[in-house]
């Protein structure tokens, strides 16, 4: 009897972040949450500072309501876009991360 099926496989996690397929995939997901981090960063603490340092935005935009609720809303609803580019981007990411695994699975050379 060989002791070698009751053994789980070793992975070469080094091999597979050389990988083409896994450097396209790293590749894809910094270019999407990068930018997306960033602007929500600044989206976000806009707010703060414009309230601060820009009187204007204190003004009634409509009826009673000032540009700084505006903006305010208008986060929750940049909160909700990202989420759903996100959810739509990590989608196409997914299938790679699992072709990947198959090329693991297959023994495919990295």
């Amino acid at each position: 009897m060989s002791n070698q099926k009751n053994q789980p496989s070793r992975i070469n996690y080094t091999e597979i972040a050389k990988s083409t397929k896994f450097q396209i995939l790293m590749k894809q997901k910094n270019g999407f949450v990068l930018p997306m981090t960033i602007f929500f960063f600044i989206f976000y603490f806009l707010l703060p500072i414009l309230t601060s340092y820009v009187p204007s935005i204190n003004q009634p935009a409509i009826g009673a309501v000032t540009w700084a609720w505006i903006f305010g809303f208008a986060q929750f609803i940049m909160t909700w876009v990202l989420c759903m580019l996100y959810s739509s981007k990590s989608k196409k990411l997914d299938a790679m991360v699992e072709e990947i695994k198959q090329d693991i699975g297959k023994g495919v050379e990295m």
